[in-house]
């Protein structure tokens, strides 16, 4: 009897001893946690704060306040496991081995995401815009943090992923909100060819889809033979291009059959068997 009493006793003085050993580490590392999730949500507004002034993507946005979050809640939590005892070598070894094997596993996803991330800081192109990106051209309907969205002419639905863009050429056409309407015709030499300028660019400058600054022109830019090759350059906006063209085509027709402009002769070389 007297022995298991001793045994009570000598647990309780432990439990006692345990306590006042490990009650100031408890007390303070619940302190410095309470202080370090009020200081992470006063941080996470002043950086949302900063973000917003900088205009950032909201969808950049929240995924770095998160990732802002999440990464500083977790240094807490070492911090809080260290001052209670808990080992956090081990702790800090598991989570860089499992990171690592993420990694790995997700090796494309990761460069799509930091595609993603560079797409929407550096920003080459948003959404609206029309761009030429790995052999594909159409509008950006989305930017997502993995792929790009587009949309052809001809209403096909386009997935690009950002890894692969981020690291090729990128053709924004829509970035300075004019483009140049290019038409090349051929006439013939016999023609006085500053007339045909001249009345080309009479019709072409009167379309109300060409803008005038910069000067609607037309350039000889090739001779053949008896063909003068002849190049009519019409600014407009990024997004009337189709359309102007296709107008610009019926009217230097019209101005060529009105005009009564000749076309070039083509020669064939006939040989006797």
């Amino acid at each position: 009897m007297k022995t298991n009493v001793g045994h009570i006793e000598e647990h309780i003085e432990h439990l006692i001893s345990l306590l006042v050993e490990y009650t100031p580490r408890l007390i303070g590392a619940f302190l410095v946690l309470f202080v370090g999730l009020w200081l992470i949500k006063h941080f996470a507004k002043l950086a949302d704060k900063a973000m917003a002034k900088k205009e950032l993507d909201i969808s950049l946005k929240t995924f770095l306040l998160s990732l802002l979050s999440v990464g500083l809640k977790v240094i807490l939590i070492v911090t809080v496991a260290g001052m209670i005892g808990i080992g956090t070598t081990s702790f800090v070894t598991i989570l860089g081995a499992a990171g690592l094997a993420v990694g790995l596993a997700l090796q494309g996803s990761l460069s799509n995401f930091a595609g993603g991330v560079l797409l929407l800081i550096f920003k080459p192109y948003k959404v609206g815009d029309t761009i030429e990106a790995q052999g594909q051209i159409g509008k950006v309907t989305e930017i997502e943090i993995f792929n790009t969205i587009l949309i052809t002419n001809d209403l096909k639905t386009i997935i690009l992923p950002n890894g692969a863009v981020s690291n090729g050429t990128i053709v924004n056409y829509s970035q300075h909100g004019l483009l140049r309407v290019n038409v090349e015709i051929v006439v013939s030499a016999s023609n006085d060819i500053d007339k045909v300028k001249e009345l080309i660019l009479h019709d072409v400058i009167k379309h109300s889809l060409a803008v005038t600054d910069p000067k609607p022109e037309v350039a000889a830019i090739k001779i053949i033979d008896n063909a003068v090759t002849l190049s009519v350059r019409v600014y407009c906006k990024s997004e009337n291009n189709g359309l102007l063209h296709s107008d610009l085509v019926e009217i230097i027709k019209k101005t060529l059959e009105k005009n009564r402009i000749d076309a070039p002769v083509q020669k064939r070389l006939i040989q006797n068997l």
